[in-house]
């Protein structure tokens, strides 16, 4: 079985034929996907177009959760089966969430900058941070992530609130979105990307955010309206924010996020570890099994 892995990594598979493409690389990629009876795909977004000239495939694996970058319709109309692997990355991205948080509310990436050009002593007033410890911190979602990220950050002390798209009004953490907006000094992002999520965090509910209060995004860009983001940072309404997505990726050195000082930001790699990547592999390999034998696919999406 021809499986083509989206990433610029190699990977042997007893019983598999695994040939690598970067990401970047589209003369490669369009070289490889005649043969391809397997994708396994990160984050480039696969168009009706690429499956156009897929013949032979048979399964788009998503190394991941979230599939707003496959074509679901083009996959269905093709008979292209699509499969995700929920919770596979989610300690790292609950590790990476903390990370942001605390980078922001320290100032991590001034206080480096300042070290390495000889100017860390004496701090300056300004650059005071602040502790998790005392803060609300509210999820936006409700799921596997925001589950180990809440027990992290009770054991720091902070006081955890969220809101899920089901009412949970037995809990007393549970609030309804804009309930948790008001109360959160850092609200955290943990929603797939969809119609309903597209800019749920748009100006009007930006502004609900207590002044200074904090924002980190691990989910997708999109669910958080970048240019109403960007006016409450810029006016200084807004603390800061800890951004691993962005709206467009890979996101445009010109984007103004980028140039304000209270952002810390990475490149779309909260879930990226060693151990992530093995058990991505376990799903993937089992799903390539199960696929030649005509068994159930795990976490089949379409």
């Amino acid at each position: 079985m021809r499986v083509l892995l989206h990433y610029d990594m190699d990977r042997a598979e007893p019983g598999l034929d695994v040939v690598s493409c970067p990401e970047e690389d589209e003369a490669r990629f369009a070289e490889l996907l005649p043969d391809a009876e397997v994708i396994w795909h990160v984050l480039r977004p696969l168009t009706a177009a690429d499956l156009d000239r897929a013949p032979k495939l048979r399964l788009i694996q998503k190394l991941g959760t979230g599939v707003n970058t496959i074509d679901l319709d083009a996959a269905a109309e093709r008979g292209v089966a699509v499969a995700n692997m929920p919770g596979r990355n989610a300690q790292a991205v609950a590790e990476t969430t903390l990370l942001l948080m605390l980078s922001v509310l320290r100032r991590v990436v001034e206080f480096d900058a300042r070290t390495r050009r000889g100017a860390g002593w004496p701090a300056g007033r300004a650059l005071v941070g602040g502790e998790l410890k005392g803060r609300t911190v509210g999820l936006l979602g409700g799921g596997e992530i925001a589950g180990l990220l809440r027990g992290m950050l009770e054991a720091v002390g902070a006081r955890v609130l969220y809101t899920s798209r089901r009412p949970r009004p037995d809990d007393p953490a549970w609030r309804d979105l804009d309930g948790l907006l008001r109360a959160s000094d850092v609200l955290s992002v943990h929603v797939p990307l969809t119609e309903e999520t597209h800019h749920l965090l748009d100006a009007r509910r930006l502004a609900l955010l207590p002044d200074g209060a904090v924002v980190v995004n691990t989910a997708r860009g999109a669910v958080v309206d970048e240019a109403a983001l960007v006016r409450e940072l810029a006016s200084g309404r807004l603390g800061g924010a800890g951004l691993d997505v962005f709206e467009s990726e890979p996101v445009d050195p010109a984007n103004p996020l980028l140039k304000l000082a209270n952002t810390v930001v990475l490149p779309h790699v909260a879930w990226l570890t060693h151990e992530t990547w093995d058990r991505y592999f376990e799903v993937a390999v089992e799903n390539c099994r199960r696929l030649e034998r005509g068994d159930a696919l795990l976490h089949r999406v379409r």
